[in-house]
């Protein structure tokens, strides 16, 4: 693998974060590493893409992030509160949500039932039907389809209502892995537009996802994985622009000729 680098972002104001895995270390049982030393910042209101081949540690990012695994060394941020070694209970609480890979509505029960869901840990009835109101307005056809059974939704309807659902607790962050997975291009467009309107409405957004063109012309930011270790990180026009990630990471050479990363730190998820 060729050594860690990194791309500038203009403008940066390092220092405030929403969400900061810090020197990640973790692993399955026994097994070896499969996160070694990665480091990834997510600011407010922004869309933080991590791509890289399969094995690279991507979901297990999210897992560590959300308390699914603990970390064997390293630090997990929300905001200015240390939580490393919590639970998903204790994540959720603290503000991370976190939808899971694949389709995980319950078929036989309504599209309101499933958003609900969301909202369990939720005593006040004003705010959950003030965030009904907020999830039903950014998802159309969450509104639409409101007493429809969930199973009777396509794939990218019910990913949708994955989405309202994880947005019911007010999360300061939104974990999404592989959400385009299954889905045809039409459906998969629609995602990533939702995607952007969560990101929009003031939701940040740590975004898993192979797809790693389309999610990076979605995404503010975009960090590089490979061998459990953040390759490349910056911007994602500029990552999107690399010759040499377009060539390994992106399937095709398509990119501006010359915009070869400038060294250095950077204000994107990186390496302090």
């Amino acid at each position: 693998m060729a050594s860690e680098r990194t791309i500038r972002k203009p403008n940066s104001s390092p220092g405030e974060y929403l969400l900061e895995l810090v020197d990640i270390e973790a692993g399955y049982g026994r097994a070896a590493l499969v996160l070694r030393g990665l480091t990834v910042r997510v600011p407010p209101a922004s869309v933080v893409c991590l791509v890289g081949p399969n094995g690279a540690g991507k979901s297990t990012v999210l897992k560590v992030a959300s308390g699914m695994l603990v970390p064997r060394s390293g630090r997990v941020l929300v905001g200015d509160q240390d939580v490393t070694g919590r639970g998903p209970q204790r994540m959720l609480e603290a503000g991370l949500s976190h939808v899971l890979q694949g389709h995980s509505v319950f078929k036989e029960m309504s599209v309101s039932e499933n958003v609900l869901l969301g909202a369990y840990t939720i005593k006040d009835r004003s705010e959950i039907a003030d965030r009904v109101d907020f999830v039903k307005g950014l998802f159309p056809v969450v509104a639409q389809r409101w007493g429809s059974l969930a199973g009777a939704l396509s794939g990218g309807q019910q990913k949708q209502v994955e989405f309202a659902r994880s947005l019911m607790v007010s999360p300061r962050v939104v974990l999404l892995d592989e959400p385009s997975m299954g889905l045809d291009p039409k459906a998969t467009g629609t995602v990533f537009e939702q995607v952007a309107r969560m990101r929009d409405a003031g939701t940040a957004v740590l975004l898993v996802e192979q797809n790693a063109r389309r999610a990076l012309e979605t995404a503010d930011l975009g960090c590089v994985l490979d061998l459990g270790r953040v390759h490349i990180a910056g911007s994602a026009p500029d990552l999107l622009a690399d010759p040499q990630l377009a060539e390994l990471y992106l399937g095709n050479r398509r990119g501006a000729p010359g915009s070869t990363p400038t060294a250095g730190s950077a204000a994107t998820p990186s390496t302090p």
